[in-house]
């Protein structure tokens, strides 16, 4: 059946945030030099980490897991320092930061654009605090969605398969006409899958630190969704 209906993730999936940079910053305070692509991967290897091992740390408060993080972020660069001390310094560099903490990928609407050419409905299925539609509208990208499904507002979170389907029961399509896309195999690959839907999962790095799974749908960013979409020819059927 074609697809009519694509999904999001919305964090690391449609929007980031600048912490790299500002590691990269604390680090030089400390008197230390890293390349900014040494502590990208770090951080990336972190997140697959936290999202293998620790399902749903991430999704909860800063103050959960955030030292935590930091420690084993540390250890992958080979540096150390006490944790609530730098914790508390990342958070203040990320709060001065022009006061958005969280940004649009450059190249979103663009995607979402072309979706909207194919006819295709746009929906969002996130675990997500109470901020995800000020985050959105902050960004321009809230008009582009036609369901909003945020895990604090509907009480289910990913991978939990109920969230997915209360999604397409609001946007009365079935999972055959769906894709979902997201950059944590648990919560997005593995809930999706239950719900019945395709899924593309988005790592940025290749096979980067998630060497352990056997999943081959896997694309760099959402940049690639619209090509390989129309490849496979399930672009045809137009959202009323």
């Amino acid at each position: 059946m074609q697809k009519k209906y694509i999904w999001f993730d919305l964090g690391y999936t449609l929007v980031y945030q600048n912490r790299e940079s500002l590691y990269q910053q604390f680090l030089l305070e400390e008197g230390i030099e890293k390349p900014l692509e040494e502590i990208e991967a770090a951080y990336h290897l972190t997140d697959k980490l936290f999202m293998r091992q620790y399902p749903g740390a991430l999704g909860r408060g800063l103050h959960t897991f955030y030292p935590w993080y930091i420690g084993v972020l540390n250890y992958s660069l080979d540096v150390r320092f006490d944790l609530h001390t730098q914790a508390a310094r990342l958070i203040e560099l990320q709060q001065g930061d022009g006061g958005q903490t969280w940004r649009a990928f450059p190249f979103v609407r663009d995607v979402f654009e072309a979706l909207r050419a194919e006819g295709c409905g746009i929906g969002l299925i996130s675990n997500w605090d109470t901020g995800c539609k000020s985050v959105l509208a902050a960004n321009g990208l809230i008009d582009y969605f036609d369901e909003l499904i945020v895990s604090s507002e509907v009480e289910l979170e990913k991978p939990d398969e109920r969230i997915f389907t209360l999604a397409m029961e609001k946007a009365g399509v079935s999972p055959e006409q769906c894709v979902y896309v997201g950059d944590n195999y648990y919560d997005d690959v593995v809930g999706s899958a239950k719900a019945g839907m395709d899924c593309y999962l988005i790592n940025r790095f290749g096979r980067l630190g998630v060497e352990e799974l056997k999943y081959d749908r896997l694309i760099t960013s959402i940049q690639e969704l619209p090509v390989l979409l129309r490849q496979s020819r399930n672009l045809i059927q137009t959202y009323d």
